[in-house]
């Protein structure tokens, strides 16, 4: 990990651990995988943008964890999940998705699956 990636936690310092397992798992699993830190998000690449971390506030502020980060995904169709906390079309067949993770156990097999998902959809435009 790199040093703009750990002063991007410097306010949240104990949601690093849930974006290192989330980095390692993406780095692991994905080829050819960029990383750009940002003011208020770290993003992946491939060809493209397919996810990024922020401290998003996607619930309203009582119905939030004290430590998470939002995971944006985008797709070509929705994902119908209780998971998913946002789903929105902000162009035909251009679906985003941001999923709220406050738990290591959270970043499973089946949210790297909407990455991998995000992933292959951003390397095909």
């Amino acid at each position: 990990m790199n040093e703009a990636a750990l002063r991007f936690f410097d306010s949240q310092p104990d949601a690093l651990p849930l974006y290192e397992m989330l980095e390692a798992r993406i780095l692991n699993e994905i080829p050819d995988v960029t990383i750009k830190v940002q003011k208020t998000q770290i993003s992946f690449y491939n060809r493209h943008l397919f996810a990024c971390v922020s401290f998003a506030k996607v619930r309203k502020a009582k119905d939030r964890p004290d430590v998470y980060i939002v995971v944006t995904i985008g797709t070509q169709t929705r994902i119908d999940s209780p998971r998913i906390d946002v789903a929105t079309e902000p162009y035909p067949n251009r679906w985003t998705h941001h999923i709220l993770i406050s738990e290591p156990e959270e970043i499973d097999d089946e949210l790297m699956g909407w990455i991998h998902r995000a992933a292959e959809f951003s390397a095909q435009k």
